[in-house]
């Protein structure tokens, strides 16, 4: 078996305007502590990252603490942003109704899955029986969600966006995702932006 356990990121700085270089919050930061208590026991063979910088810092601690390398891969990036953003609860459902809807500028959440997904599988074969990290993103992490279990839709992806950081752990035999378990998360109030998502 092949253990994943996918990695959220921490509390970032909303206000940073670019999305690679946005850091963590103080209270991201000190939250990492969670990451490491989470995964200290689980033997991690291997760690795989976005190359944006929020998610890098969340998962830092515990690749030390496994003294391993963070393997970047450009592909678990987070979606890229059209010109409405993603602030609009109408906007979210559209994109989550429709996997090949985007905005000008932007990517569907069915471009986030594929390059996800494809990513995803080439790290099952390289390191199957291992135990794996992967740091990644809320839309990125819920796009992979949704592709080995179908009923994951827009409301599920309402109930974990604000946990920051957020770790489940995804179990395969082979390619074949066979269980899924959430581990710990921390959840941050954005009561603005909430309010807007579910309208």
């Amino acid at each position: 078996m092949t253990k994943v356990y996918f990695v959220r990121h921490a509390e970032p700085v909303h206000a940073h305007a670019d999305d690679r270089t946005r850091p963590l919050t103080e209270e991201g930061l000190s939250d990492r502590k969670i990451v490491l208590d989470t995964l200290e026991d689980k033997a991690i063979d291997v760690f795989y990252c976005s190359p944006y910088l929020r998610s890098m810092a969340t998962i830092e601690q515990a690749a030390a603490f496994f003294e391993k390398e963070i393997h970047m891969d450009e592909r678990l990036r987070e979606r890229e942003k059209g010109n409405e953003g993603n602030s609009s609860g109408n906007v979210l459902k559209m994109r989550w109704a429709d996997f090949s809807y985007h905005e000008e500028g932007g990517e569907s959440i069915g471009m986030v899955q594929e390059r996800n997904v494809a990513v995803l599988r080439e790290i099952l074969v390289a390191n199957e029986g291992k135990n794996i990290v992967i740091g990644t993103h809320g839309t990125a992490l819920s796009s992979i969600l949704n592709y080995y279990n179908r009923s994951f839709n827009c409301e599920d992806f309402l109930r974990i966006v604000d946990w920051m950081p957020y770790i489940i752990e995804l179990d395969f035999e082979g390619e074949k995702c066979i269980g899924m378990t959430e581990h710990a998360y921390v959840e941050k109030t954005f009561p603005e932006r909430m309010a807007s998502f579910k309208k």
